[in-house]
């Protein structure tokens, strides 16, 4: 298996590398077929730069920055000095290049990333699908190699996620509003955290819903996913350090198991027979408050409302350089009546307190991170209704943490002959630090599955 962003720093530290090195290589493969359409504007001489400085540093005998030189991906939202911003709509396309860095890429930027480029994604963050029409869809290259068909690299963060599992960055940022960084990751085999949204910063990146928006990374591991949570938090990530046999795990009857794939389904029951083996103690329990979510996504909910104000003008003037099934769900929030939101603010404050009742005393509850495999991108680019319809299957369980206003992470749960696929765990807001251990134990409980053929 390839190395994570972890261990490449420990290569570092030992002077077995050197960060130019490692640089060349993750630029070599961003150059490749299999990254094409991923970036929307790369940063490759910057990247350079920083590298040198990074071994200019070590042979000075100065210590290691954080990410120590090493090459990270940028979703096109995030503003980066000295480049547009056009979150990959062609509506954007005259953006002027920002003055300043937005606060997460400049923590990157302090602990010693080298950011190599702007990634392609769904326009404006609007869709777990991945499609573009603007800069083309990038390829799942993971599933590619597998069967050869042209598959959907999930969205919205599907440049950036394409970027990690090609091996042109070690760890992507991107954002989640309804899974845009667990979908990805779950349908490419990477570790997709989304954190509680309160502990990132999101000023300079471009909104969709500014009630669900949450700032992170997709990343090759649990352990990436911590350190890059602490950096861009500014946290410190202290680990929980009980067993996987003193945490107890939830697996809920309501509506994260439903129309499962078989594929799925199978691989879900597998990962629970695994982790029971382990010593984990999994609980199957019931949450009516499940049962509440579609009325709290009814014609378009918090997304359509909230989107519709950042857009309404720029629709006026340039509606016509849409995705025209993004203008579709933005132009929802027209017939949002600003009672009806708050009153969709009030139930969903009072729908996260019932769940975070229900929640007590579990870990983490685990769940299939998507219902289906990644399906194949041709019949969906002619079909809006096979489109809607799977934007919507992919997006039913992830968006569930984010109107929780909680923590998830989505990690691998496949054989390595199989197509992708991820378990979800997840657990109500500002119980990170303990999800991220709890998701190291289960990940290093799944190890053999990975591994087996």
């Amino acid at each position: 298996m390839p190395i994570d962003l972890t261990e490449a720093l420990t290569q570092l530290r030992e002077g077995r590398c050197d960060a130019r090195t490692l640089l060349s290589h993750s630029l070599e493969r961003a150059r490749s077929p299999a990254c094409e359409r991923v970036f929307i504007r790369t940063f490759f001489d910057e990247a350079t730069a920083v590298a040198a400085h990074v071994d200019a540093r070590l042979a000075r005998g100065e210590a290691l920055p954080a990410l120590g030189g090493l090459s990270l991906s940028v979703k096109d939202l995030f503003d980066v000095a000295g480049h547009p911003t056009t979150a990959a709509s062609a509506s954007l396309a005259d953006a002027v290049p920002a003055d300043d860095d937005a606060p997460a890429v400049a923590r990157l930027r302090a602990a010693g990333a080298a950011l190599i480029g702007h990634t392609n994604l769904s326009e404006f963050a609007f869709s777990g699908v991945g499609l573009n029409p603007h800069h083309g869809t990038p390829v799942n290259p993971v599933t590619r190699l597998l069967d050869g068909l042209d598959r959907i690299p999930g969205g919205s963060t599907s440049g950036g996620a394409v970027s990690v599992s090609t091996g042109a960055a070690w760890a992507a940022l991107g954002t989640d509003t309804g899974g845009s960084l667990r979908i990805p990751a779950a349908l490419q085999g990477l570790v997709g955290f989304k954190s509680t949204a309160r502990c990132i910063p999101l000023d300079r990146c471009i909104p969709l819903s500014p009630s669900l928006d949450t700032a992170g990374a997709i990343t090759r591991s649990v352990r990436d996913a911590a350190l890059l949570h602490g950096l861009l938090s500014g946290q410190t990530v202290k680990p929980d350090r009980r067993p996987l046999a003193q945490r107890r795990l939830a697996v809920v009857q309501e509506l994260m198991q439903d129309d499962l794939e078989p594929a799925v389904a199978q691989a879900f029951e597998r990962a629970l027979s695994v982790l029971r083996a382990a010593g984990a103690q999994i609980e199957v329990c019931s949450i009516p408050a499940l049962t509440r979510v579609a009325e709290l996504q009814a014609g378009g909910g918090l997304p359509a409302f909230e989107s519709w104000q950042w857009h309404r003008d720029r629709l006026a003037t340039r509606g016509a350089l849409y995705d025209p099934r993004v203008a579709l769900r933005i132009r929802r929030g027209e017939t949002i009546l600003p009672d009806h939101y708050h009153a969709l603010l009030d139930a969903r404050r009072r729908w996260i307190h019932d769940m975070t009742l229900a929640l007590n005393g579990y870990d983490a509850v685990l769940s299939p991170t998507v219902p289906t495999q990644a399906p194949e991108i041709a019949p969906l680019l002619l079909s809006d209704g096979l489109f809607f319809a799977t934007n919507a299957r992919l997006l039913r369980n992830p968006s569930v943490v984010n109107l929780l206003d909680g923590c998830a992470l989505s990690l691998p749960c496949h054989r390595p002959d199989e197509l992708p696929m991820g378990l979800m765990l997840w657990a109500p807001g500002l119980q990170d630090a303990t999800l991220l251990s709890t998701a190291a134990d289960v990940e290093a409980a799944l190890t053999p599955i990975a591994e087996a053929h």
